[in-house]
């Protein structure tokens, strides 16, 4: 996700170490330290909206369902006896993580007020053709709908919760 936001994946590693290898958790912690700091510093306000983006589309029920289903759906066999090539899981999972961002970057973007799709475009750097896709989205879920105009074009707002 932190590669689909362009933060880069670097910044965050997952190790597993056990509480009797304290040599090998510092050796780690040195390591991601340094690689870190040759990214140089994380920039929080510019990517404020990235990281906000980021944390709601993994709060996403259909992407969390499908990370929870790897080993279900590429290890076992469903009813009709197939199994998903796991690289083909890898591409699906691409997939939908790009745009489970996408529509929580439009939903963090619409909390600031209503929108038109080039509006939303200019601000989440996004084309027009998918934001548009993402939207209609948000829509159909009701999260987001049309709220008035700015002169010919549309503006579209969240939906009260």
């Amino acid at each position: 996700m932190l590669e689909i936001a362009g933060i880069g994946r670097d910044r965050l590693q997952l190790r597993w170490v056990s509480s009797a290898e304290g040599q090998l958790f510092a050796e780690y912690a040195t390591e991601l330290t340094e690689l870190v700091r040759g990214f140089g510093p994380l920039d929080r306000e510019r990517l404020k909206l990235p990281l906000a983006a980021v944390e709601r589309a993994l709060q996403s029920p259909t992407l969390r369902w499908l990370m929870g289903m790897e080993k279900q759906l590429t290890e076992r066999e469903n009813v009709f006896h197939e199994k998903l090539d796991p690289h083909h899981y890898q591409i699906v999972l691409q997939k939908v993580a790009a745009e489970e961002y996408q529509k929580a970057l439009l939903f963090e973007l619409l909390k600031e007020g209503p929108q038109t799709v080039r509006q939303m475009a200019a601000g989440t750097g996004l084309p027009v053709y998918t934001v548009s896709l993402r939207l209609n989205d948000l829509e159909r879920s009701g999260q987001a709908d049309m709220h008035g105009h700015e002169g010919t074009s549309p503006r579209f707002r969240l939906t009260a919760a």
